[in-house]
Order: structure tokens, then C-alpha cells, then sequence
């Protein structure tokens, strides 16, 4: 290995650990590890000041096609039948090689994802617009409500609502939101919460996986490699609404007794949901913004507007209709995540300009002796194991390059590696307390209303349904692309 390879593994292992034990925050540790990474690899190591330049990346954001592709819905790079995926599959070398520079161009992108920065940004932006009103603690009060808060209805609908709302917004708020509600009314409905807020838990790390919004990890995926909102939901959507059925079912029978209600309940003392609402004209433009927000998502391959271009317009119209609270929407919005991803991204880059990237690609290959079969098994599982113990995000983000070089030296089509790890990075993380941010919160946040959820408590329901959904979303993989 030459010095600057090994530079680029020290800094990348030692990121990771710093990650794991959290001796510093995180976000200061990528960035301190990216600064390494500019002056150990690519100033001593490389000598090479292009390396610099393509990693930081900045240059793309003055770009045209930055903001604005049209050319991209004319493509489609997804949209093929599982048969289309078998015969691309089992090209030959040619084809192969016509395959990797359409996916060059179908929006790959080294170094820093500023897409996927800018679009975080904006949607925090509006999620804490949404916040501001009392929109998320209406929409849970509202539905407890609906099901005459029988406790069995209520974890049902809210699997539900956690499934369909981590969709759009990302799980940390979803669960900050439900677990406190479930808080809320397990003192009031006399039943044990720990239980319930699981399976939200669960249900908000499976409904991110379903499309490009939903999963910081799902977010790199698909700004790195252009895919489109509705490339995921065609995708990884449709293996997440079969595994959410599974999944309800599973919760259903693990948490009824748990559930059970001890003694009488007085529902007359309830709050009503609509106090639950603290500005209400704020109320009304905050769902407009949202359904927008969806629309420009859904609808952004056909009109060719960029994700980052939908997260700087969201963000705006947000900050315009509520103009005396601006300062109070940009003060709660999560700078330490964006700063985070950014040092992030130029570590993994690091890895990518020095080649190693290449070669863990090629050592995949070699174990798999070319089989696609067992390809597929290895980054699933890999992807799932090590997502439910380090943080999925820097994991995808350095995956993504590994499947590329895969994709080009084993023949095996770029979208279908691309799926598979989406959905073992996204899934495997709920494996285990620490697996994903939602898991954190969900525990935290039971811990501090006096309900300790402990390792072997959390594992012991949450580990099977993540086996299980790994195992349906590798199952369908082979069914549908190979």
C-alpha cells in the first residue's frame, strides 16, 4: 500500500471508532478526519491539489444541471422490467462498459454530496416550520382519538402513521413526536409504553427505506447515483410495504399483553387534539407547504428540478410565510448533521481517490467467485449487520463507490446493488439501540418518562423483525433482478 492509502485507512478506522465511543461529538470528528484527510492524503500522500478540488466538489453547485436536469426524466434508469435486469445482468464485457458510463452519467457524483446537504436543509426547515404549529402532536392526539384510544387500535394506527410520515420527514422527529405522545397517553390510558414506542421505532426506520427522502442513507444513494423519488418508492418501496405487513403482524402478537391496560381508564380527562395547536393560520400553510413538498418530490424526475433545488424552494417559502419566527426555525434546525455529512464525505473520498474502494470492491468479487447470488447476500447482510452497530450513514456513503466498481468489474446491474443497500443500511439499524438515530430517541425518551429500555429488552423484540425484513428484502431482490 502506498502512504497515502494507508493515510486515507487510519484516518477512515479511526473516524469510525470516534463514532462508535463518542468520546467527541460527531460531527467534530468527521470534520477534524476530513481536514486530515485534505492535508495527510491528498497533500503528503498524493501531492495532488485535483484531488482536492474533485473531494470539496464545490464547483458543481454553479453548475446548470446542478439545480435543473431535464435531460434526466427522459431516462430510465430503473424503470426496466426484472427480466431487463437479467439480461443486463448477463451482458457481456461491452455491454458491461456502455452500462457504467450511463450510470456515469445518469448523475454520479465523488466528494461532497451538496445535493444531499442542500435538501436535508430544507427539509429541516420545514420541519421545524411543522413543529412550530403543533402539527405532529395534533396528527397523533387526533388519531388516538379516532380509535376511541383502545390501546391495541391505537399501536396499530400508530405503526401506521410512524410508517407513512417517515416517508417524508426524517424518523428522528417522527419518533420525538409519537414516542412523547405514547408517553403521553400510556399514563393517561394506564398500559406500559415501552412496547409500543418499539415498534414505532421500527416502523419509522422500514417506512424511510421506501423512498429517496425517507433515510439519510436513501438520501446519498440517491443524489450520488440520480436516482428519482419515485425510483425508490418502485424499489425499495414496494419491498417495504410487504415487509411492513409482515411486520404489524409480528408487533401484534408480541406487544398485545404487553399492552394490556391495568385498571379503569376516565377517557373525559383526555386533552383535545386541537389544543394541540398552537397557531392555526400557521397550521393551514404549513400542510400546504408540506403537500407541495410531496408533489415537487414525487413529480421531480418529469419536471427535471434537482432535490436540491426542491430543498432551497421548500425551505424558502417556509421561512417567507412565517416571517416573525424565522430566527426561531433556523436556530432548531440540525446544523451539527450537516456539518457532519460534509467532513463525512471528504474521508470516504479519500478512500475513493487513493483506490481503496476499488479493492474492497474487488475482494467482494473475489469471495463471491462472480455469483450474484451470493453478491447480493454478502451486502445485505454485511450492510445490515454493521448498520445496527456503527452509524448507516457513513456506512453508506462509503458503500456507494464500492458498488459502483463492483457493478463495472462483475457485470451485476448498478440499480439492483444499489436497492440491496439501501435496504440493509436503512433496516439492519434497527437491530439494536444504537443501530439508528431513531432507535436513540425512541429509547431516550421512554428512559426519561421512567420506562428503561435495556440492550437485551430492545434486541430481544427488535433483532427478529429485523432478521425478518432482511431476509423478505433479500428474497425479493432474487425474485425481481436476478
Amino acid at each position: 500500500m502506498s502512504l497515502a492509502q494507508i493515510f486515507a485507512v487510519v484516518i477512515f478506522v479511526s473516524m469510525f471508532i470516534l463514532i462508535v465511543t463518542e468520546i467527541i461529538e460527531k460531527q467534530y470528528t468527521t470534520l477534524l478526519c476530513g481536514l486530515l484527510t485534505i492535508v495527510l492524503v491528498f497533500g503528503i500522500g498524493m501531492q495532488s491539489f485535483d484531488a482536492v478540488r474533485e473531494t470539496v466538489n464545490v464547483e458543481k453547485i454553479f453548475t446548470l444541471e446542478f439545480w435543473y436536469a431535464p435531460h434526466e426524466a427522459e431516462e430510465t434508469s430503473t424503470e426496466g422490467t426484472a427480466e431487463d435486469k437479467k439480461d443486463e445482468a448477463s451482458a457481456d464485457e461491452t455491454a458491461v462498459d456502455a452500462g457504467n458510463e450511463s450510470a456515469e452519467a445518469e448523475g454520479g457524483e465523488n466528494g461532497i454530496s451538496w445535493a444531499t446537504i442542500i435538501f436535508l436543509f430544507g427539509m429541516m426547515v420545514m420541519v421545524e416550520g411543522m413543529a412550530r404549529v403543533g402539527f405532529f402532536r395534533w396528527l397523533c392526539m387526533e388519531i388516538a382519538k379516532l380509535v376511541k384510544y383502545k390501546v391495541i387500535p391505537i399501536l396499530l394506527t400508530f405503526m401506521v402513521l410512524s410508517f407513512i410520515l417517515s416517508m417524508f420527514i426524517d424518523s428522528i422527529t417522527v419518533i420525538l413526536f409519537l414516542a412523547s405522545v405514547t408517553i403521553e397517553l400510556a399514563t393517561l390510558l394506564k398500559f406500559n409504553p415501552v412496547m409500543m414506542i418499539l415498534a414505532e421505532v421500527f416502523c419509522a426506520n422500514l417506512g424511510g427505506s421506501a423512498t429517496m427522502c425517507g433515510d439519510p442513507p436513501n438520501i446519498i444513494v440517491g443524489t450520488s447515483l440520480g436516482y428519482s423519488f419515485m425510483d425508490f418508492v418502485m424499489n425499495t418501496g414496494l419491498v417495504a410495504l410487504i415487509s411492513f405487513v409482515v411486520i404489524i403482524i409480528y408487533f401484534y402478537f408480541i406487544c398485545r399483553k404487553a399492552l394490556t391496560p391495568h385498571g379503569e381508564v376516565d377517557t373525559s380527562s383526555l386533552p383535545d387534539p386541537k389544543s394541540a395547536i398552537t397557531d392555526k393560520q400557521g397550521f393551514i400553510i404549513s400542510c400546504v407547504i408540506f403537500g407541495i413538498a410531496v408533489i415537487l418530490l414525487v413529480t421531480h424526475a418529469q419536471t427535471g428540478l434537482s432535490v436540491a433545488t426542491i430543498g432551497v424552494f421548500i425551505a424558502i417559502i417556509t421561512l417567507i410565510m412565517a416571517p416573525k419566527y424565522i430566527g426561531e426555525i433556523l436556530k432548531h434546525v440540525d446544523y451539527k448533521t450537516l456539518l457532519f455529512f460534509i467532513g463525512l464525505f471528504i474521508v470516504v473520498g479519500g478512500l475513493e481517490q487513493t483506490g481503496i474502494l476499488v479493492m474492497i470492491a474487488n475482494f467482494i468479487g473475489e469471495i463471491s467467485a462472480g455469483n450474484f447470488y451470493v453478491m447480493i447476500a454478502i451486502i445485505i447482510w454485511v450492510s445490515a449487520i454493521c448498520s445496527a452497530f456503527v452509524d448507516n450513514i457513513p456506512f453508506a456513503a462509503t458503500m456507494i463507490p464500492i458498488i459502483q466498481s463492483l457493478s463495472q468489474t462483475q457485470g451485476i446491474h448498478l440499480d439492483t446493488l444499489s436497492w440491496t443497500l439501501a435496504m440493509g443500511t436503512d433496516v439492519g439499524g434497527s437491530a439494536t439501540p444504537i443501530g439508528a438515530s431513531a432507535n436513540v430517541v425512541g429509547v431516550a425518551k421512554a428512559n426519561q418518562a421512567g420506562h428503561p429500555i435495556r440492550w437485551g429488552r430492545y434486541c430481544l423484540a427488535m433483532a427478529p423483525a429485523t432478521i425478518i425484513t432482511v431476509t423478505i428484502s433479500m428474497l425479493y431482490i432474487y425474485i425481481r433482478y436476478l
